[in-house]
């Protein structure tokens, strides 16, 4: 076996109260891609962001081929040729498709930038990943796939040697992903090193040939032939235990009365009326495929997006006006898909977070916060849902991904809660936080909460729900009880007719 091109030896990092990396050593040869799993928490990120120079290392040294790299800083790992594809793409939405691919490195003269040069070199790179895009459009003008693509045309416009991807797919269609698999795997091809994050078993046996996996900071195993491992064998190094399934088959419980009553809500996004209810104790899933409007529901539905008519009704009461505010008042509560953007204060401790919007509780005048009142609240939270933490005012944007969806679920469970709206609750979830999400919803539906849950994930629907809603492009197309739900039925319902018949 040829010698790896990256190399990882010793590397530590600490944060205050965290031992984030500790002596983490492997190797990745060209032409792989290599996939890097284990729980939220585990230390890939920091990895990565050592990498990418984001973060200096305590201890170790990175080595690209044979030579020793201490990258100061992002810029320097750029030149260096290293390339990080992240989740939330760092993109100009405003900008052209050109401009994006050239951030930072415009061709000018005299201070000029040159525009032919410009549009000449942008349709190479779109050229070199096989995707017909006019360099001319507004980059936020383009789906999702196309821009995630961008972001990669723009690496190569670095020569970038080393592409690490950080759960690419969490937003894309099925035909997205497998054009995004295409270019990964030309990527490939070409000799450079993919580092391939994700916690989607099946995407990680599909692409990768290789695997390294993590667990609290340290380096479990390598293993350089994927073929030599099984997905249990890999769940069972990244948890440290036996997991049986992801998710426990549910048990048959008494649903109460209608706790949420929906009828005839239109507004953005939706194609026709939409009319459901959720009884108490009930777990109902609403599935469908990127852009089938499941997010737009969900935000109708809490007011997060104002209605242009219909009804929401919630435990026995009407919800007069379309806002959060009415929503709360009624008990009806929502967890946003995108935590970064509409779940938490990034910059925020875990203690101000998780009080957000329910701070009036704690103060005695109504406008005087209690500390006292606020710790035990936050403690109490922490608590219950089990969020790791090195301190109650540590930063929320240093906690892994599970223990932030944790902490939303703490602040919004603050309220007196009989109906919960979830949106893809588990995204971007490790496998063994995904376990502790799902027993926190059964918990609230054994204590009578009506759960209403969007996600695109066929398995934890089919594994959670009592009943199914189905929406395709906007419309409400369809509803399986648990007897009748399938994969199949589940797809025959989301698909779009031409692809559903062909």
């Amino acid at each position: 076996m040829s010698a790896p091109f990256l190399e990882f030896e010793g590397i530590g990092k600490s944060f205050p109260g965290v031992r984030a990396l500790d002596a983490i050593s492997f190797g990745v040869g060209a032409g792989t891609v290599h996939a890097l799993i284990g729980e939220n928490g585990a230390g890939k990120s920091t990895l990565l962001k050592i990498l990418s120079g984001a973060y200096r290392a305590d201890e170790g040294l990175i080595r690209l081929g044979g030579k020793e790299r201490n990258f100061r800083n992002t810029y320097e790992a750029i030149a260096g040729g290293i390339a990080i594809i992240h989740q939330e793409l760092q993109l100009v939405d405003n900008l052209s498709v050109a401009d994006n691919l050239f951030l930072g490195h415009l061709p000018h003269r005299f201070g000029c930038i040159r525009r032919g040069t410009l549009a000449r070199e942008a349709e190479r790179l779109l050229r070199w990943v096989g995707e017909e895009i006019n360099p001319r459009a507004r980059l936020g003008s383009l789906p999702i796939g196309q821009r995630q693509i961008v972001e990669i045309a723009r690496a190569l416009s670095y020569d970038a040697k080393v592409l690490a991807f950080d759960e690419p797919t969490s937003s894309l269609s099925g035909r997205e992903v497998a054009r995004l698999f295409a270019v990964i795997r030309q990527l490939r091809d070409e000799g450079r090193v993919i580092l391939y994050v994700s916690h989607r078993m099946e995407e990680i046996f599909e692409l990768c040939g290789a695997v390294t996996v993590f667990r609290d900071g340290k380096h479990i195993e390598t293993f350089p032939q994927l073929e030599t491992v099984t997905k249990k064998d890999l769940v069972r190094l990244m948890v440290g235990r036996e997991v049986g399934g992801l998710i426990a088959p549910i048990g048959t419980q008494p649903h109460g009365g209608v706790a949420l009553d929906v009828s005839d809500v239109m507004g953005p996004g939706i194609a026709r009326p939409v009319t459901l209810s959720v009884r108490g104790g009930e777990i109902v899933g609403l599935f469908g495929l990127v852009g089938a409007g499941r997010t737009e529901a969900l935000k109708l539905i809490y007011g997060a997006t104002k209605r242009r008519s219909g009804r929401v009704q919630a435990n026995g009461r009407p919800i007069a006006t379309s806002t959060p505010t009415a929503s709360l008042r009624r008990g009806l509560a929502w967890c946003p898909e995108d935590r970064k953007a509409e779940g938490i204060v990034p910059m925020a401790s875990v203690q101000d977070n998780i009080n957000l919007g329910v701070r009036h509780r704690f103060s005695p005048l109504g406008f005087v916060i209690d500390p006292r009142r606020e710790r035990r609240n936050a403690k109490a939270a922490v608590e219950r849902f089990r969020i790791r933490i090195a301190g109650l005012s540590q930063s929320i944007e240093n906690l892994s991904g599970g223990n932030q969806q944790k902490a939303i679920l703490g602040r919004v469970l603050s309220h007196k809660v009989g109906v919960l709206l979830l949106d893809e609750p588990t995204r971007g979830i490790d496998i063994g936080a995904k376990e502790e999400i799902y027993g926190i919803i059964r918990d609230l539906a054994k204590g009578g909460a009506a759960v209403l849950f969007a996600s695109s994930e066929i398995p934890e629907v089919l594994g959670l729900s009592d009943r199914v809603y189905v929406m395709r492009e906007g419309v409400l197309v369809g509803e399986l009880t648990r007897e009748n739900a399938t994969a199949d039925a589940l797809l025959e319902l989301a698909l779009p007719q031409s692809e559903s018949a062909s």
